[in-house]
C-alpha cells in the first residue's frame, strides 16, 4: 500500500469509533511544496487521513471484504493550520450505517485543541464495480499490523478483535509463493 496518511491506531471499537494519529514531519514532501515558505499540512491530506481512519472503521465489521470508498465530504471546517512537529489525532465516530454506506463524523485535534471538523459519507460498492478487492488482503493485513490496529481493536463488548481468517489465509498463501 502506498500513501497512507495515518501512522497508528490508538483506539478502535468495531462499528463505533476509532482514533488514529499522524505525526507531521518537515521531511514530508507535501509540507513545504504545498505553500513554499509557509510549511503546513494540507487540508486535503487531513481529509484523506480522516477518510482512511473512518473507512477502515466502517470496513472492519465485515472483515474488510466490502469495497468501501469515500463518496462525499459533506462538512469540512478547518480552525487552524497544522505544522511540522504537530501530532494529529483523528477521531472518527460512526453516525449512521446502512447496507449501501455509512456516515462518519470526524474531529481532528492537536494537543487537545480542535483543528478541523468533518462529516464523511462512505459508499459500499457491490459486484457491479468488479469482484476483486481494492487491495490484496495480505497487503492490507500487513499495513493494518504496522498501524497497530489489532493491538487496540475491540468489539462493542470490549472483546479483542484479531485479523479476519480470509486475510490470514491470503497471507499464508502469499508466504508459500514467496518461499518458492
Amino acid at each position: 500500500m502506498r500513501w497512507f496518511w495515518i501512522d497508528r491506531f490508538t483506539e478502535f471499537v468495531r462499528d463505533t469509533r476509532a482514533t488514529a494519529i499522524k505525526n507531521v514531519s518537515i521531511g514530508e514532501e507535501p509540507i513545504d511544496d504545498y505553500l513554499p515558505g509557509h510549511p503546513h499540512y494540507p487540508h486535503s491530506l487531513i481529509i484523506e487521513g480522516m477518510a482512511q481512519t473512518g473507512g477502515l472503521l466502517v470496513s472492519e465489521a465485515d472483515g474488510f471484504r466490502t469495497k468501501t470508498v469515500l463518496a462525499k465530504v459533506s462538512k469540512a471546517v478547518f480552525h487552524d493550520l497544522i505544522v511540522p512537529g504537530d501530532q494529529i489525532q483523528l477521531k472518527a465516530v460512526v453516525q449512521d450505517k446502512h447496507v449501501s454506506g455509512s456516515i462518519v463524523q470526524g474531529t481532528v485535534l492537536v494537543d487537545g485543541k480542535v483543528r478541523a471538523e468533518l462529516e464523511l459519507w462512505f459508499a459500499f460498492l457491490d459486484d457491479r464495480f468488479g469482484e476483486t478487492s481494492l487491495f490484496p488482503p495480505e497487503d492490507l493485513l500487513r499495513t493494518l499490523r504496522i498501524m497497530k490496529l489489532f493491538e487496540v481493536a475491540v468489539d462493542q463488548n470490549g472483546n479483542r478483535i484479531g485479523p479476519p481468517e480470509h486475510m490470514l489465509e491470503a497471507e499464508r498463501i502469499a508466504a508459500k509463493g514467496f518461499e518458492g
